[in-house]
């Protein structure tokens, strides 16, 4: 169980720096890349 509540710390604290980061306004698609880029800077594995 603590293995996911670290996996889910990790992902909500990337979620929120793209947000801090990008204004409100973009495309779905711009979020989602920048999400991309902060998994990859924090060694975090996804699929698209």
């Amino acid at each position: 169980m603590l293995e996911f509540e670290e996996m889910t710390e990790r992902i909500i604290a990337a979620a929120i720096e793209v947000h801090k980061a990008l204004i409100p306004g973009f495309l779905e698609s711009i979020y989602e890349n920048a999400l991309s880029m902060e998994f990859k800077s924090r060694s975090i594995s996804y699929k698209r």
